[in-house]
C-alpha cells in the first residue's frame, strides 16, 4: 500500500490543473481570461501571495484544491478593494466640517457686524461721499503727498454735497471725513480677502463638506456683490438729479436699503453656517445625547413655536429695512416725540398722502411713493413695524410659557426666548431715545447695532429649534458605526492643525 500511495502522489504532482476540473469550468475561465487580459498577471500575483501566507497541508489533494480556489477569491478581494478605494477618491470631501471652519465663519460674521456699525457711523458723520471714485485695487492706499490730497479735495469740491453743505470746509476737515470712508472701504476689502483665500484653501484641500463648499462660494460671491452695491449707492449721491431744488444732498434711500440688506444677509449666512458646524461636531462627538435632543425637538408641541420664530425673523428683517429708509430720508429729524407725532398719534392724512411725491399725472403711484419717499409716512411705518415686532416678541415669550410648550421646550430654547425679550426691550429704548434726542451719532449707531443684535437672537433661537436632516442622518450613521465618529474627529483634528500651521 505504501508503494501505491507514493506512486499516486508522483503522478498527481505531474498532472496539470485541467485534469481536476470539468470542461465547462475551463471554458468559463478561458472566457474570463480573454475578457480581462491582465487577469493572468493578477492571478499569478495573488497565487504567490496566497502560497506565501498559507501553511502546507499533509494531504496533497487538499493542498491542490486549496491552491486552485484561493487565487480566485483573492482576485475578487483585490477588485473589491480597488473599487472601494476609487469610490473614496472620487468623493474625497469629508462628512463633517472641522471646527476651524466654524471659528472662521463666526470670526467673519463678527467682522461683518463691526463694519455694519462702522458704516452707520460713516453715514451719520456724512463721510460716505468724500471719496468720489471707486478704485478696488489702487484705492487701498490713501493719498501719500500734499498734491494727492489736493487732487482728492478738488474732486470732492465738484460734488453736490460740498457745494450745498460744506462750501467752507478746508483740507484738514476733509481729511477727517476722507479717512472715515477710506477705513470703511479698506475694512470691506479685508473682509473679502480674509474670506475668499481661506475658502479656496478649504475647498482645494477637501476640508469641508460639499454643501459647505457651496455655502462658502455663495458667501464669497455675496461679499463681492456687496462691494458693487456700496459703490452703486455712493454714486447716487454724487449727482444732483436725485434731489429737489434746495434739498439735502444724499444717496438714494433705495440703494442704501439694498446695501444694508445685503450686509445683514451676509452676516446671517455666515452666522448660521458657523453655528451649524459646531452643532454637527457636537452631535457626532455625543451621538446619543444628540439623538435624544433631536427627538425632543421633533415634538408636535414645538411646531407652532418654530413657525413663530421664523415669522419673527422675517418681521425683524422688514423692520430693519424700514429703518434704512428712515436713515436714507433723514426721517428721524422730524416728529421727535413718542408715542405721538405732533398733536396726534399720526400726522394728518393730507401729509401722509402728499401729491408732491407722485410723478404720474393720474396719481397712480401716489400710495407706494408716499410709503417709500415721504419722510412722515416712512417714520410712521417704522414706528408701526417696531411696535409690532416688540409685541410679537412678548407674545412669543408668553406662548412659550404655556403648559405643553414649556414641557417640550429644551433649556437652551427657553434661554433663547428670554434673551430675545431682553434684546427687544433694549432696542425699543434705544429707538425712542434716538428719536427724542434728534438722532445723536452715538445713540443712532448703537440703535443700528441693536437691530443686528436682535436679528442675531432670532437666528440663534431658530437654529436651536431646527432639526437639520443632514446632521440627523449623520448621527444615525454614527450610532450604527461608532468607529465613524473616531475617524471623523481624527480628520477634524488634522484639519485644525493644518489650518493653524
Amino acid at each position: 500500500m505504501s508503494f501505491f500511495q507514493v506512486g499516486l502522489r508522483r503522478v498527481a504532482a505531474q498532472l496539470s490543473r485541467s485534469s481536476f476540473a470539468c470542461r465547462q469550468c475551463l471554458r468559463q475561465q478561458n472566457s474570463v481570461a480573454a475578457a480581462a487580459p491582465h487577469s493572468s498577471i493578477i492571478f499569478n500575483l495573488a497565487a504567490r501571495s496566497y502560497a506565501s501566507k498559507t501553511k502546507p497541508s499533509n494531504s496533497p489533494i487538499a493542498s491542490l484544491s486549496s491552491n486552485i480556489n484561493a487565487p480566485v477569491t483573492l482576485v475578487q478581494d483585490a477588485v473589491d478593494d480597488s473599487s472601494s478605494n476609487s469610490s473614496k477618491k472620487s468623493s474625497s470631501f469629508p462628512e463633517t466640517n472641522a471646527k476651524s471652519v466654524g471659528y472662521f465663519l463666526i470670526g467673519s460674521s463678527i467682522s461683518v457686524f463691526g463694519i455694519v456699525v462702522f458704516g452707520g457711523l460713516t453715514r451719520l458723520t456724512e463721510s460716505g461721499l468724500s471719496i468720489t471714485e471707486w478704485r478696488p485695487v489702487t484705492g487701498s492706499l490713501p493719498p501719500m503727498s500734499l498734491a494727492d490730497w489736493e487732487s482728492e479735495f478738488e474732486k470732492y469740491q465738484a460734488s453736490p454735497e460740498y457745494k450745498m453743505i460744506n462750501p467752507h470746509m478746508d483740507l484738514a476737515e476733509f481729511k477727517k471725513i476722507y479717512f472715515m470712508e477710506w477705513t470703511h472701504r479698506l475694512w470691506g476689502r479685508f473682509i473679502g480677502m480674509s474670506f475668499v483665500i481661506p475658502t479656496i484653501y478649504f475647498i482645494a484641500r477637501r476640508k469641508v463638506t460639499p454643501r459647505m463648499a457651496t455655502t462658502l462660494v455663495g458667501i464669497s460671491a455675496l461679499i463681492g456683490f456687496q462691494g458693487f452695491i456700496g459703490w452703486w449707492m455712493v454714486k447716487s449721491g454724487l449727482k444732483d438729479d436725485l434731489f429737489t431744488p434746495g434739498s439735502h444732498p444724499r444717496v438714494s434711500q433705495y440703494r442704501l436699503t439694498a446695501h444694508l440688506a445685503t450686509a445683514f444677509a451676509c452676516y446671517s449666512w455666515m452666522l448660521l453656517a458657523g453655528l451649524s458646524v459646531f452643532r454637527a461636531n457636537h452631535a457626532v462627538a455625543n451621538p446619543k445625547v444628540a439623538a435624544k435632543a433631536f427627538a425632543r425637538l421633533q415634538s408636535p408641541a414645538l411646531n407652532v413655536l418654530r413657525r413663530s420664530v421664523l415669522f419673527l425673523t422675517a418681521l425683524i428683517f422688514t423692520t430693519v429695512l424700514s429703518g434704512a429708509l428712515v436713515a436714507g430720508l433723514d426721517a428721524g429729524l422730524i416728529y421727535n416725540e413718542f408715542p405721538k407725532m405732533g398733536t396726534g398719534y399720526m400726522p394728518p392724512k393730507a401729509e401722509l398722502m402728499n401729491k408732491f411725491y407722485s410723478r404720474n399725472e393720474d396719481n397712480s403711484d401716489l400710495v407706494w411713493r408716499n410709503m417709500l419717499e415721504n419722510p412722515s409716512m416712512v417714520q410712521l411705518n417704522h414706528r408701526i413695524l417696531a411696535t409690532t415686532t416688540f409685541t410679537a416678541v412678548i407674545a412669543l415669550f408668553v406662548y412659550s410659557r404655556t403648559g405643553r410648550v414649556k414641557a417640550a421646550m429644551p433649556a437652551n430654547v427657553r434661554k433663547g426666548v428670554m434673551g430675545l425679550v431682553h434684546l427687544a426691550s433694549l432696542q425699543v429704548i434705544l429707538g425712542i431715545s434716538t428719536l427724542i434726542y434728534m438722532v445723536p451719532i452715538h445713540l443712532a449707531a448703537t440703535h443700528q447695532a441693536g437691530a443686528l443684535a436682535l436679528l442675531t437672537g432670532t437666528l440663534v433661537l431658530g437654529q436651536r429649534l431646527r432639526v437639520p436632516k443632514a446632521t440627523l442622518a449623520l448621527v444615525e450613521k454614527v450610532l450604527k458605526n461608532p468607529n465613524l465618529a473616531k475617524n471623523t474627529q481624527a480628520v477634524s483634528q488634522k484639519t485644525q492643525k493644518a489650518f493653524k500651521a
